[in-house]
């Protein structure tokens, strides 16, 4: 129980890892901008304030209007001019202005005063909102030219991590141009990171590679010894039978280091593609497995329709196998049945569905199932005789190919397995003229 706990919380960490991240409602441009635009406006605040304080002192103590300023020049006395403000008090026969005269020259000034006061505050405002917001504009444009290498950067990892298979992508580099500043050096370093990465999983293929290749010789060298040891004239029935258990368990070995020579080449990408129709290699390979699959007394059936796809129909063929055989070998036994159904999806994608009865199998137990060497219980590693690898296979073949493989548990037992593969161009060009 503490087991299967254990294993559920690493699967959530896992797909919580994997899942992608909500967009954030503010971006790091948008909060530049933001961050750019707002200091701007602060600073225009206080200079526009510091010149209203300034201008307010200037005309306090040396802006004084004099009584010529103050008085019409052509104004005779009496009454105003028509469309002539009032020009208030004139200056006595003596020519001494008087207190009426001075408190209406005093009242002028400080209707002046605020006139200009407010004149500035209002125009020195509206052009400051027009300053600011041509600057946030052009914040926008140069933190988006700023952060233009860090999308590049971006958008080149994201390539990576989406890419299906573990090595696949890693060929891809940043080799960003341009000044040698703070974001060269992370493209530098994420390029030298990737350049690691991609000599380390080359070599573990490689190794893998060439150490199934050294296996198969001691492994073919000891078949033929057990083979000759047992068809001796002079062989007791134990040396047979110690015999036919030694080929079986070579048997086994010999499809492992198949499995994992096949799991290191399906992981590279598919360089040459060919035209297949998947239901030709469907109906192909239910043909081989019915006659074993009837001695277990178990039915396959499949429905097949044209379902054409590119690809290496040898690595198909074995998807193809892999999924048939893992639903005969893990069934129910003697009435058990497999359902395999092929034929053209949404958008001409080729999909192939392989569903068998069989034990229950719980929705978090299904992850594990397509990594290597991983099993559903004990029961199956004693009695299924399999390495292992055979949904890794299915699901390295199909990314390789540029589909994928999912899983599901089946109602009533057993499990269904869904393959989604790209169409093939040239048949959907021909669909497109036929039409």
């Amino acid at each position: 129980m503490t087991g299967t706990r254990t294993r559920t919380r690493r699967l959530t960490r896992v797909r919580t890892r994997g899942a992608p991240r909500p967009r954030r409602r503010f971006t790091l441009r948008a909060r530049l901008t933001l961050v750019y635009g707002a200091m701007f406006l602060a600073a225009g605040a206080v200079l526009l304030g510091l010149t209203y304080v300034l201008f307010n002192a200037r005309l306090s103590g040396g802006g004084t209007l004099n009584s010529s300023t103050a008085e019409p020049s052509a104004a005779p006395s009496g009454a105003p001019a028509d469309g002539a403000p009032d020009p208030g008090p004139g200056p006595g026969p003596d020519g001494d202005t008087g207190p009426s005269h001075q408190r209406f020259t005093d009242s002028r000034e400080e209707a002046l005063r605020d006139a200009a006061g407010t004149s500035l505050l209002a125009q020195g405002g509206i052009a400051l909102l027009v300053v600011g917001a041509a600057a946030a504009g052009s914040g926008w444009l140069v933190a988006g030219r700023v952060l233009a290498p860090l999308h590049r950067v971006t958008d080149t990892a994201r390539r990576i991590a989406d890419a299906p298979a573990a090595g696949r992508g890693l060929h891809e580099r940043i080799a960003l141009a341009g000044p040698d500043d703070e974001v060269r050096e992370l493209a530098d370093t994420f390029d030298t990171m990737v350049e690691r990465l991609d000599r380390s999983f080359d070599g573990q293929r490689r190794f893998v590679a060439n150490a199934s290749h050294e296996l198969r010789t001691p492994l073919t060298i000891g078949r033929a010894l057990v083979e000759t040891a047992m068809h001796r004239p002079t062989a007791s029935a134990d040396v047979t039978r110690l015999g036919e258990d030694l080929l079986r368990i070579n048997s086994r070995h010999e499809r492992l280091i198949s499995g994992l020579l096949l799991l290191a080449t399906s992981e590279n990408e598919i360089t040459e593609r060919h035209p297949v129709d998947l239901a030709d290699i469907v109906t192909h390979v239910v043909a081989q497995a019915a006659p074993e699959a009837a001695e277990a007394g178990i039915e396959v059936a499949a429905t097949t329709a044209e379902a054409w796809t590119a690809g290496d129909a040898l690595l198909l063929e074995r998807l193809v196998h892999n999924l048939v055989e893992n639903g005969v070998r893990h069934n129910s036994g003697p009435g058990g049945h497999v359902r395999v159904t092929c034929a053209a999806g949404p958008g001409g994608r080729a999909e192939l569905e392989v569903a068998n009865s069989g034990p229950a199998v719980p929705p978090y137990e299904i992850p594990a199932l397509f990594e290597p060497f991983c099993r559903l219980g004990g029961d199956r590693l004693v009695s299924g005789g399999g390495a292992g690898l055979g949904l890794s296979i299915v699901r390295a073949v199909a990314r390789a190919h540029g589909g994928d493989a999912a899983a599901r548990p089946r109602a009533g037992g057993g499990l269904t397995v869904t393959v989604t593969l790209p169409p093939d161009p040239e048949a959907e060009r021909a669909a497109d003229a036929g039409r």
